[in-house]
């Protein structure tokens, strides 16, 4: 008897020890009659908590504001949805400014172009604010010396398109957004980017370039910095981002205009 008949026939071996260690999704789950077993059953529930509240939690802004002010200048703003239910309910709402948010960032408006705007927004998973926000922001600038960057921009119930007023509003030329995702039953704070060349409101998805799943199992903070950088030098260069600004599946990058 083969090694693989032998494996196919013993009713103790784990059939789906391959894939599992492969992936972090639920594969092959240990069953009890026709339901899965307690332990499947309550690890699930539990990852299910971690995504409401990474939905529904709020993100430490005044943290957030003391770990990057010793090097660069914060402003807070606010979306046009009031709370949190109103934001979840009303996507438009957070891609528009307050009143109060516009008269704000006006003020602050330079008649020099900034290189680049920096907008944190809470996006669908406060955790993942809290948690990469400030280490991924530390890279990235890291490597952007000689770049004229603008006050960071820290948005309260926002969505991506809230950094394209926010960018026509301080005079910056490139907004870089960063927003928890949408959190899963894998993870529930993974942290993405968004690179916009002249941001302007009405933009669409099509005009920007993403960078996602920045978490402990996924990109780490330096590659993501390194793509990021690397982004925003070729769309300055190139004066483009979105479908026209291509990232190759291998380390080559290849730029179409």
């Amino acid at each position: 008897m083969t090694a693989a008949n032998r494996i196919a026939t013993d009713p103790s071996a784990d059939h789906w020890a391959r894939l599992r260690a492969a992936t972090p999704a639920r594969v092959g789950l240990q069953r009890c009659g026709n339901g899965l077993a307690t332990a499947e059953l309550l690890a699930f529930q539990l990852a299910h908590a971690h995504a409401r509240d990474a939905v529904h939690g709020a993100v430490d802004f005044e943290a957030l504001a003391a770990a990057l002010q010793p090097t660069h200048t914060v402003l807070h703003v606010q979306s046009a949805a009031a709370d949190r239910p109103t934001y979840l309910r009303r996507p438009d709402l957070g891609r528009r400014l307050d009143a109060a948010s516009r008269v704000r960032l006006s003020a602050r408006q330079d008649t020099e172009p900034y290189d680049v705007a920096f907008v944190i927004c809470d996006g669908l998973s406060a955790a993942a604010i809290n948690d990469h926000a400030v280490a991924t922001l530390q890279a990235t600038w890291a490597r952007l010396a000689g770049w004229k960057i603008a006050p960071v921009v820290l948005a309260a119930q926002a969505r991506v398109a809230l950094g394209d007023e926010v960018c026509v509003l301080l005079n910056a030329r490139m907004a870089v957004v960063l927003i928890g995702e949408r959190p899963g039953l894998t993870v529930a704070n993974s942290l993405g980017i968004y690179l916009t060349w002249t941001p302007r409101p009405g933009h669409r998805d099509a005009d920007r370039n993403c960078i996602s799943n920045i978490h402990a199992d996924g990109i780490s903070y330096q590659h993501a910095a390194e793509k990021l950088v690397w982004l925003m030098s070729m769309a300055q260069h190139l004066q483009i981002t979105g479908v026209g600004l291509k990232e190759d599946a291998g380390t080559q990058l290849v730029m179409n205009k």
